[in-house]
């Protein structure tokens, strides 16, 4: 009866286990996970794989896989092409010559600053400039070409260089030229000057009287304000022109004035209304000799005493 028992057992087991029917739905939804875990390239071949699942896995590798235009330059030169129809993109602008200057300088509609950039030339200037300050540079010489057709350009300051020469017409071709500074440099002479400038400033410098021509000042109409203090001139300009304002001379070599320095000794009606400010202290001149020098004046010049009395 112990015999019996056992083998009974492992019959009705055996009967469970070979009749049982096979889960299809499991295995499907097996199948459908492995799928969607390991994508497209995995493959499994079944025979009994539904016909869905093979479906979707010949479309799944149908799909095109790219890659980002940065990595892969293919996407670029697909992006490159375009319809028939369409108009083409605008092929980017080449730099303009004048971007190195304002790379090294500051551009600001029309006014550029080139200041304590150790530069030793005039540097290519935008076409529309109107205002130019290159102070304190290494700058030693001025051409005609550095200033050729800017017909915009109205001031120029290019004090504290080592300017020492200025070629003649570097200036004069400037047409609507009205602020000229060539302070603290080491100029000897003056260049022509242009037809509208209004205010020059050459002060602190080397200049002597034989290196400003006679003329240099006398068909400049507009001119107003002349800052010639610190210099070594032996004389007062000749022919300044009647507009003008301020006149400053302090500091320099001049020892003698004449009657038609300021005024016109043949038209005693000449009066110089608009000349309100002449400096020429520290100058060997004594401005007491010379009483008829300032009779066309509103005021007197400012220099050594008159009779005895400093001012």
């Amino acid at each position: 009866m112990n015999c019996v028992c056992p083998i009974f057992f492992v019959f009705i087991f055996g009967e469970l286990v070979f009749t049982a029917p096979t889960n299809n739905e499991d295995k499907f939804l097996i199948h459908d996970l492995e799928v969607e875990s390991f994508g497209a390239d995995t493959s499994y071949e079944s025979e009994d794989e539904p016909q869905e699942i093979k479906q979707a896995k010949l479309e799944e590798k149908a799909i095109p896989t790219f890659v980002d235009a940065d990595i892969n330059h293919e996407i670029g030169h697909l992006r490159a092409i375009r319809s028939p129809t369409e108009e083409p993109e605008a092929e980017a602008e080449s730099p303009s010559i004048d971007m190195p200057t304002c790379l090294l300088c500051v551009c600001l509609t029309g006014s550029v600053y080139c200041e304590e950039t150790d530069i030793d030339a005039i540097p290519m200037l935008p076409k529309e400039t109107s205002h130019l300050y290159a102070r304190y540079n290494q700058i030693k010489k001025v051409t005609v070409k550095d200033f050729a057709d800017f017909p915009t350009l109205r001031r120029i300051d290019l004090s504290g260089n080592l300017i020492t020469e200025i070629e003649d017409k570097a200036f004069s071709q400037l047409p609507n030229l009205e602020h000229l500074t060539l302070s603290e440099n080491k100029l000897l002479r003056l260049p022509a000057l242009p037809p509208k400038l209004r205010f020059l400033a050459a002060q602190h410098n080397r200049i002597k009287s034989n290196g400003i021509k006679r003329n240099a000042f006398k068909n400049l109409a507009r001119l107003e304000f002349i800052y010639l203090g610190y210099n070594r001139l032996d004389k007062v300009p000749a022919n300044l022109p009647e507009n003008i304002r301020v006149l400053h001379l302090q500091h320099n070599n001049i020892s003698t004035i004449t009657d038609s320095t300021f005024c016109k000794p043949q038209d005693s009606s000449f009066i110089r209304e608009r000349l309100t400010e002449i400096r020429l202290e520290e100058n060997p001149v004594n401005l007491a000799e010379y009483p008829n020098s300032y009779i066309c004046l509103r005021r007197l010049p400012i220099g050594k005493p008159y009779f005895g009395r400093i001012y």
